[in-house]
């Protein structure tokens, strides 16, 4: 009887090193799927024997005998694996896609910050377009507001969220973190944990990036939402602004990977917003992004004077979106709703 325990323990150790073992095995071949050698036969020759070794591995623990060894085997190439994956470095010199081939940048001289490359594409499709930039100073003194944009095409959950800095006079900055893809790149959710894009911060006018998505984006159509961010906190806006500036200047000069999980459009304006004290709390409807304009509302950072459901109604601008198109004052007019 006093060897139950110890069986007991047993078992459960070597259930725990089998999970261990799976998962490990599981991360290792698409590993090696997606981020191994650019021959086609190569890759799934060390994704296959990657998987006959995990699935060794996972046979032994049931025999005494051949257990440790075959483990401690494992161990080791798990640990190549993991040295050959942490060698994999991002890059600013590859054949980008012409809608994110220029990288922006800021010059900063204390309250004036002048953005360079400001993306201002003349769209004819969603892939038929003539590019063009421009370059603007923004004095922060005149920052009165930050907007959250929410383009939907997968509903409820997913949405692909990010910021639009508005100042004095009408200007509106809007800044989208994505994936930098290369051409003939299509984008891929599962590519996207294993360092197969880069990361890229659109810099961009509204009537580029907003009108893309509820202008020309048909395949998913989208569903675009404007949401301003509840007033008197303009300096913490200002600091956000001034970290999204230092973020696109490191990424000019050091390259970074996206990652579809903790990497990404919406965890990283998290991560941009933690420069004030006073940021949201981490939650999962950061992780479920569509769920991001639910959770400001909750957290009392939007207009919580009519209910959810009619701030969602007011905050979609397709409609309006569509009848401003490259107007001078699209800001403006897709904004109308939102003011009254």
């Amino acid at each position: 009887m006093s060897n139950v325990p110890i069986r007991i323990a047993t078992v459960a150790g070597l259930l725990l090193l089998g999970v261990l073992t799976a998962a490990t095995g599981g991360w290792g071949v698409l590993a090696l799927t997606y981020s191994g050698p650019a021959d086609d036969a190569a890759r799934n020759i060390l994704a296959a024997a990657f998987a006959l070794i995990a699935l060794a591995a996972l046979i032994a623990l049931c025999l005494r005998r051949w257990r440790w060894r075959a483990f401690a085997t494992y161990l080791v190439l798990f640990a190549v694996l993991v040295v050959w994956w942490r060698g994999i470095e991002p890059s600013n010199a590859r054949d980008w896609q012409a809608d994110v081939a220029v990288l922006s940048h800021a010059e900063i001289e204390g309250d004036i910050v002048t953005v360079r490359n400001i993306r201002n594409f003349d769209y004819r499709s969603e892939t038929d377009y003539t590019p063009a930039y421009y370059d603007k100073r923004f004095d922060l003194r005149k920052l009165e507001g930050v907007d959250l944009v929410a383009p939907y095409w997968m509903e409820p959950a997913i949405a692909h969220t990010f910021v639009s800095f508005a100042f004095a006079g009408g200007d509106h900055l809007a800044i989208s973190i994505e994936t930098r893809k290369e051409k003939g790149e299509a984008y891929s959710t599962i590519k996207g944990f294993f360092r197969q894009y880069e990361l890229f911060y659109v810099v961009a006018d509204e009537r580029d990036v907003i009108r893309l998505r509820t202008n020309y984006r048909r395949d998913p159509p989208e569903d675009v939402y404007v949401y301003r961010l509840k007033g008197g906190q303009i300096e913490n806006g200002r600091r956000v602004f001034m970290e999204y500036m230092r973020q696109i200047n490191a990424l000019k000069m050091r390259p970074d990977f996206y990652n579809t999980l903790i990497n990404n459009c919406t965890t990283d304006i998290w991560y941009n917003s933690l420069v004030n004290a006073q940021h949201l709390r981490f939650s999962w409807k950061i992780l479920a992004s569509g769920y991001v304009p639910e959770y400001l509302y909750e957290s009392g950072r939007l207009d919580t004077s009519v209910p959810f459901a009619e701030l969602q109604r007011r905050a979609h601008v397709n409609a309006r979106a569509q009848a401003a198109d490259a107007a001078l004052d699209f800001s403006r007019r897709i904004r109308m709703e939102n003011q009254k």
